[in-house]
């Protein structure tokens, strides 16, 4: 098998494994429902999400930093790659033995693993993007992705059956203990492959920066001086706007259908959306263009808060099943949460110089990362308001990132 045949079916083999591991903690379904039954909190299973996308955020400047001036990008990896999964295994352990244990020690230390395991994660980011970018042409980019994510997608929905029986067989939490190890064994799965796609050689990098203040102004420039860098940056931030409504989602299922809340169902059905919709993201990304693609998903990102607010008064009447119309909604966020990331990660490798791509990434989700805690608003606004409030929020962000990513249209590099 030729060389670039060999990464690239490692590095998709590796992408799928943890698709199918992420879906068994995903925040939105799984994680949601474990906190809220730990605490009765709204703003903890903010707080939950907002950990997650932050942890993942904050870590990578720092990383892209010292990436940036190393010859390899792969032990940045392992570091991140191999800490996540270290940290699912000891969060099941907790949830295996939390029975015995006090509730508020339960919920603080769950929430310190957890804390551990987004900051962790967030070390993968800068690395996996410049590996993969020198592994694959970006003429396969979206491809790739596309494959990830469908392989990841068959994955998650034999996570999504797991789920649905181990949470309704087993008491609370023990059936999210053994979901939680499941996802670490997937994660650990997912890390061995992508360790053995290997690195290929790295172009000479571009150090002119002599220390961190240095880099950090250099990002300032390319924030500056780079016009699609910023508008990017600008639509990423009203993306945290459309997002901050996700873990509640499930919220709002649960206050029309109470206790009768189906979990693994949901998560299935946002499997299967973010499944069946890979190919059109890999068809799209490819044959016209990144920031078509990116275009396109923010638009439709409107749809699943809309349908949402039109759905609930029908369902509370109690003429339709609550669950069918959130398993439409559930199904559209899982497919339209893949088609951005497919669109982000595809577009920031379009517009990141070769030699200075680890940089990019870093300056990019540091800008990005105060966006990840909009969770914690929107548990606000949840409390102080209702959940329809803050459905219209996040349909209102959807529509001004979609202008936005519109005034990409035309930038060349260095505009």
């Amino acid at each position: 098998m030729p060389e670039e045949k060999r990464r690239f079916t490692r590095i998709a083999a590796a992408g799928a494994l943890f698709q199918g591991g992420a879906a068994a903690v995903d925040s939105s379904t799984i994680i949601a429902a474990l906190v809220h039954g730990l605490t009765g909190s709204a703003l903890a299973v903010g707080a939950a999400s907002a950990i997650l996308r932050y942890g993942w955020l904050f870590p990578q400047l720092f990383v892209a930093y010292f990436a940036q001036r190393s010859k390899r990008s792969m032990p940045f990896y392992m570091v991140g790659a191999f800490g996540r999964a270290t940290c699912l295994a000891a969060l099941a352990g907790l949830l295996a033995v939390a029975g015995g244990l006090p509730q508020a020690l339960v919920v603080a230390l769950f929430f310190g693993l957890w804390t551990t395991y987004a900051f962790v994660s967030g070390i993968v980011a800068v690395p996996y993007n410049d590996i993969v970018a020198r592994s694959v042409p970006s003429a396969r980019r979206s491809r790739l992705l596309a494959i990830r994510f469908f392989g990841g997608g068959l994955l998650a929905l034999g996570v999504a059956a797991a789920a649905h029986r181990l949470l309704n067989a087993l008491p609370f939490p023990s059936g999210y203990a053994a979901l939680v190890a499941l996802g670490a064994v997937l994660l650990f799965a997912s890390s061995l492959s992508f360790v053995a796609a290997g690195e290929p050689a790295a172009p000479s990098r571009k150090k002119s920066a002599d220390g961190f203040i240095d880099f950090l102004r250099q990002g300032g420039a390319v924030f500056r001086d780079d016009e699609r860098f910023r508008l990017f940056v600008y639509g990423q931030w009203l993306g945290g706007a459309v997002v901050m409504a996700l873990p509640f989602y499930i919220l709002q299922v649960k206050m029309l259908r109470g206790e009768a809340l189906d979990v693994g169902v949901l998560l299935g059905a946002q499997t299967a959306g973010a499944l069946l919709s890979n190919a059109l993201w890999g068809w799209w990304g490819d044959h016209f263009g990144k920031r078509s693609l990116l275009e396109g998903v923010a638009l439709l990102r409107a749809v699943p808060p809309l349908l949402t607010l039109v759905w609930v008064p029908v369902a509370a009447s109690g003429d339709l099943p609550a669950l069918a119309g959130f398993a439409v909604v559930f199904f559209l966020l899982g497919a339209f949460g893949n088609g951005i990331t497919i669109a982000m990660l595809g577009y920031l490798m379009e517009i990141s110089p070769d030699d200075r791509r680890p940089a990019y990434s870093g300056y990019f989700n540091a800008l990005v990362a105060p966006a990840a805690l909009l969770p914690l608003a929107g548990a606000v606004i949840v409390e102080a308001w209702s959940l329809a409030d803050l459905f219209l929020v996040s349909l209102g962000a959807a529509v001004l990132q979609f202008l936005t990513i519109r005034r990409l249209r035309g930038l060349s590099a260095g505009s």
